[in-house]
Formats: structure tokens, sequence, C-alpha cells
């Protein structure tokens, strides 16, 4: 039986995927579209389920997809090189590099080779400085797709008081900025909050990206929030089995909450969509900046 509570991804995903669908006809009709590259370094079983969804998602919009596998022995210069020579081939349109990368390569600096126009992760230092001047062209996908979530529930964004809860620079802080330039008015909570607690009791919205397993309970939910829970983590379950949970305590909040993102199944179709929306636009980008011929 269906759960209203529930706030389902995999609507969001559809509806956003079928807008990007709409796009990609357009633009191709102007100028062919390049291919996405899905970049990892070195051999991780767990990206795979994350690469052949972004795969499936470009195949149902129309955008070209290649799955590149790179040595763990390249060093940091050798990826930047390769990533800067893609910077300058026509035939890709953007990239995504997949983590987790190899410890001896800087994240945030191989992020850095890759242009802003073919970020299409939004990563690059610089595309996530654009967040602080209101440009969420090309946002952090994750943190995008939690801001779409609480459009989901036709909550008006204006005024609004949401908490996010963890300040990494991939999601919390991304997401912050963002949902104050919907005109939330928003608090972050993190490791050194006093009392995450106080602050989430009062808030209209929750977002949790704290990576801890069922960290925000029912008692620490203001009746008739929204809640969007961005963490995955797996645990052991009381039948000695592998299971995949959030970071919130989804059966006893949703008993509070008026909706809550399921994991699987809410933040994560939606991220997948917004890499396909930000590839379309950056091929958008790329065209309206001449890069194209």
């Amino acid at each position: 039986m269906l759960d209203n509570r529930l706030l389902d991804g995999r609507a969001v995903r559809d509806r956003i995927l079928d807008g990007v669908a709409a796009r990609v006809h357009a633009g191709a009709a102007k100028h062919s579209l390049g291919k996405l590259v899905s970049i990892s370094i070195g051999e991780h079983k767990e990206v795979g389920v994350y690469v052949r969804g972004q795969a499936s998602a470009a195949k149902r919009v129309g955008i070209p997809f290649e799955d590149q596998t790179w040595p763990a022995t390249l060093t940091q210069d050798e990826c930047k090189a390769r990533l800067r020579a893609m910077n300058d081939d026509e035939s890709v349109l953007g990239v995504i590099l997949q983590r987790p990368i190899p410890k001896h390569i800087h994240g945030r600096s191989v992020a850095s080779a890759i242009h802003p126009l073919k970020d299409i992760e939004g990563m690059n230092p610089a595309s996530i400085g654009d967040i602080v001047y209101n440009d969420l062209a090309l946002a952090p996908c994750t943190a995008a797709a939690s801001v779409e979530l609480i459009k989901a529930t036709g909550l008006n964004l204006h005024g609004l008081e949401v908490v996010m809860i963890g300040h990494s620079e991939i999601v919390g802080k991304p997401a912050a900025f963002m949902l104050m330039g919907e005109g939330a008015t928003v608090t972050v909570c993190h490791h050194l909050t006093r009392s995450v607690a106080a602050h989430s009791r009062r808030a209209d919205a929750v977002l949790v990206a704290v990576g801890r397993p069922r960290f925000l309970r029912a008692d620490m939910v203001k009746p008739g929030a929204a809640v969007i829970d961005i963490g995955i983590n797996q645990i052991t379950g009381p039948d000695g089995e592998t299971m995949i949970v959030g970071d919130v305590d989804t059966d006893n909040v949703k008993e509070v909450a008026s909706w809550v993102t399921p994991v699987p199944g809410g933040v994560g179709p939606v991220t997948v969509a917004m890499f396909m929306r930000n590839a379309i636009t950056a091929h958008e980008k790329q065209m309206a900046a001449g890069w194209l011929r």
C-alpha cells in the first residue's frame, strides 16, 4: 500500500527527465550533443551501481554516455592532464568524476581541472562559488536534488524555516546556500552544534546528511515538517543481512512528519536526474559561449 508520507523520488526524477528529454531534442537540432563521460579512478565495485543508473538515465533522455575506468596508479598530475584534455575535446559534453578516488589524489585539485562548463557534478570550486551569487545553473547534484524534493512538497520556500544537519562541501553547504537563494531562512547544524534537536524541532523542513544511521529521531522533528534524508549507510540487520538505511529513523519519523524521503528511492533517483539536467544545461551554455560550431 502506498504511504503518502513517503516522498517518492522516482516520480520527481521522471518529471525532471521528461523535461530534460525535450531540451535534449531541441538542443540536438541545433548542434549534436557530445558524450557524457563517467570517470572512475581505480576499480570500485560499489560505484558500478551509480554508473549504471547514470547510463540508464542518459539513454532515456538521449545523451550519449561513456564509462571510463582509469588506473588507480595514475598520479594526480596525470589525472588533471587527462581532464584538461577533455576540456578541449568538442566530442565531450561533460565529465562526472566518480567517488571515491585514490587517497594520493586530492579531490578538490582534480575537480578544479574540469572546466566549469563541463563540470556536470558542479564540484569545481568555481561552480560551488557561483552558488554564493545565486547562479544555480550547474549546482552540485545531490544538493540540488534535495532542494528539488522540498519544492515537490508544495511548501513555499519564501521564509520557510529550514535546518540543514551536516555542512560538507558537496552537500550541506551548497544546499544551505541554494535554499537561502530560494528565500528560505536556513540554520546549519554540525558536529559542534550544542543541541541539534533544539534547532530541528522548530524547522518546517529538515535536511540530514551526516552519515550516521537513523540519526534523526521522531522526537527531533516538528509535527507536519518535511524531512529530506540525504544519508546512505550500510548496516547489518537483526537477521545478519546487510541493508541500506538513511540518516533518518524513517519508520518513526513518518508518524510525525508530513513528508519523508525514503532510502533508497528518495534523494538518489533525483540526484541522477540532476546530472542529466546539468548535462543539457552545460550543452546550452557551451553553445551560447560559442564553443560549438
